[in-house]
């Protein structure tokens, strides 16, 4: 049975896989500064011991897109994956303005709430920039950095912070829409490969859920992390940079530039793999990972 507060949109999942990660999703009223009211949030956890690995997903996205990894992950480590404020199926409360420093204080009050303990940041894409953010204000709570083609040197237009209405709402309903229109388009070719019809239910079912457009268009205006790339070098945790070279979102140069500024890094490449490592090839993924985390001197 699925968890109540999800969309209804999720019955329509037919991976047993699928089914079995999206049950297991957890939800905790969290207390925090950003309102009087706690906000629901919404996050996996599995497996024990070592040292607690903390997922963080991308822009417009949610815990689904590690369905893959966090069981690979969970057979080693404790591991979380968290719907990141505004995001996923965390709760969208009105009165709070969503950004990189919102998303900050929720995330900590997340660690502290639930974790407590040194993590390892596991971060894809957004989700990378956020690790980064959250490290260089909480270093002592850190013990190492995976970034998974990360943001933090390419990042969203500057005319994103000007959009006003109805632009605001028409820029952000397309992303939306770009999902229906695939979803639409795989039911016209029953011979479709059930994996690429799996991301696209999962990469759009948390844009059903109430607040989705405001948070979005609340979170787009802010420019987004536009000032992370002179701080990154200030990072000198263990850090392990995996790309995908075939990404077509952002590019392999940043790759390359994360490796430079963060002294205490490694580079790996992935063949024949885009944007998404951790679902185009989790297995691989989980390989060099745990790998990173064996060689990690603690």
């Amino acid at each position: 049975m699925f968890p109540n507060f999800l969309p209804s949109q999720v019955n329509q999942l037919t991976n047993s896989k699928a089914i079995a990660f999206v049950q297991s999703i957890e939800r905790i009223a969290l207390a925090t500064s950003l309102s009087q009211h706690p906000i629901l949030t919404t996050y996996i956890h599995k497996g024990s011991g070592g040292t607690p690995i903390l997922l963080l997903h991308g822009f417009d996205s949610s815990i689904l897109e590690f369905r893959l990894l966090l069981p690979l992950l969970a057979t080693q480590n404790e591991t979380w994956a968290v719907d990141l404020l505004g995001f996923g199926f965390t709760q969208r409360r009105k009165e709070i303005n969503y950004s990189p420093t919102t998303i900050k204080i929720h995330l900590y009050d997340f660690w502290k709430t639930l974790i407590n303990r040194p993590i390892i940041l596991v971060g894809a894409s957004m989700g990378g920039a956020t690790a980064i953010d959250f490290t260089l204000t909480y270093p002592q709570f850190v013990k190492s950095l995976v970034l998974i083609n990360s943001l933090g040197y390419t990042n969203s237009p500057t005319f994103t912070k000007y959009l006003f209405p109805p632009f605001d709402f028409l820029a952000v309903e397309y992303l939306r829409q770009r999902h229906i229109l695939a979803l639409n388009l795989s039911s016209k070719f029953p011979n479709l490969d059930s994996k690429v019809l799996l991301a696209i239910q999962c990469a759009m079912l948390h844009q059903e859920t109430p607040g989705w457009h405001d948070a979005m268009i609340s979170y787009v205006k802010t420019g987004g992390y536009s000032d992370l790339a002179n701080r990154i070098a200030q990072i000198h945790k263990p850090t392990l940079i995996l790309w995908g070279e075939a990404d077509d979102m952002l590019p392999l140069e940043d790759a390359e530039k994360f490796q430079q500024s963060l002294a205490n890094s490694q580079l790996i490449k992935l063949k024949n793999c885009g944007h998404a490592p951790q679902i185009e090839q989790p297995q691989m993924t989980y390989q060099y990972i745990s790998h990173f985390l064996n060689n990690c001197n603690f």
